[in-house]
């Protein structure tokens, strides 16, 4: 399947500023990512930005940029802004991929975009979870599907809870129950990108946080791609940096 990916990028992180910029072996983080993405086998990779100074990296290393607007609520609006920018097809596939995962699995993408049909149009990923306290975390996203791979719902919460060998113990996971774990990468076709930035926010968006729960409220199918485990992790503190930047350390 031909698809592209758009990766945004933005300066501002409370707990990381000047995240996209971060040096990795030599290169910005963001460029990391887009020679990463390049790996899939994407048509094209561009990095979407409304500030100059990453525009001016990711030029300075060959990497096509878009400047957006500013003014964006999430990145999904802001790589919608880009597919239209590019004239893309209702038909094309886009892979949003997040500016902090230097070290994604490229064949990852490529499968997630390969979920996108005439009746599907968004996908994710998800793997299995097999540690008790992950499951426990309501940092940890948990997605539960149907019996064709698709989302019935995202939440912060355990789920799906199970009853009778939760109320024996919380120690440990029962046997045989294994939730899933979403994993934050998202492809579309163009036509529902450029659908979802008029879609009205849902009640179960704001009160989980998650904002493909505003997908799922108005009926839109979300496929899941499930990989055996989970990908290397995105970077979201200086000791997520510190990790990422001893990798590239000893390449």
């Amino acid at each position: 399947m031909t698809f592209i990916v758009i990766i945004p990028a933005r300066l501002a992180s409370t707990r990381l500023p000047g995240k996209p910029l971060a040096d990795l072996g030599g290169k910005p983080m963001v460029v990391r990512v887009a020679e990463q993405a390049a790996l899939s086998g994407a048509a094209r990779v561009i990095v979407a930005t409304d500030h100059d100074s990453i525009r001016a990296a990711c030029a300075a290393h060959g990497v096509e940029v878009c400047m957006t607007r500013s003014d964006h609520p999430s990145g999904t609006d802001r790589i919608a802004e880009v597919a239209r920018t590019l004239a893309l097809p209702p038909d094309a596939v886009v892979v949003n991929l997040q500016g902090d995962e230097p070290l994604i699995d490229p064949a990852l993408l490529a499968a997630c975009a390969a979920q996108i049909s005439a009746t599907v149009p968004m996908a994710t990923c998800a793997h299995p979870l097999h540690d008790v306290l992950e499951a426990f975390n309501p940092n940890v996203v948990k997605v539960v599907l149907d019996k064709n791979g698709r989302a019935l719902y995202f939440s912060r919460a355990t789920i799906p809870w199970h009853r009778d060998g939760f109320a024996q113990s919380r120690e440990s996971l029962p046997q045989g129950y294994v939730p899933l774990r979403h994993i934050g990468l998202y492809a579309y076709s163009n036509a529902f990108l450029q659908t979802y930035p008029t879609l009205s926010a849902s009640p179960l968006e704001a009160i989980e946080a998650l904002e493909q729960l505003r997908v799922l409220w108005h009926g839109v199918a979300i496929a899941v791609h499930m990989t055996d485990s989970a990908p290397a992790a995105g970077v979201d503190t200086p000791e997520d940096l510190a990790r990422v930047q001893a990798h590239y350390g000893v390449l």
